[in-house]
């Protein structure tokens, strides 16, 4: 998984569509539902950390670019 897009439909796979309207939660829920997939030991360990990373990034980038308003 090298985007957001790919995480998402990682997620649909599994039956976990999320959508709120509020991308900052929208992400945060994805990375509550991945580390729940995980813990089930349905994704390995390298891609759990990468989609992991992915979803942290823009989490982050998208808390800045509020604060920035």
């Amino acid at each position: 998984m090298k985007t957001i897009y790919e995480i998402q439909q990682f997620l649909k796979s599994y039956g976990t569509i999320i959508y709120i309207g509020d991308r900052v939660a929208d992400l945060e829920l994805m990375e509550a539902e991945l580390i729940e997939i995980y813990h089930s030991k349905l994704i390995e360990p390298k891609e759990f950390q990468t989609a992991l990373l992915i979803l942290r990034h823009e989490i982050q980038f998208q808390k800045e670019k509020t604060k920035g308003r």
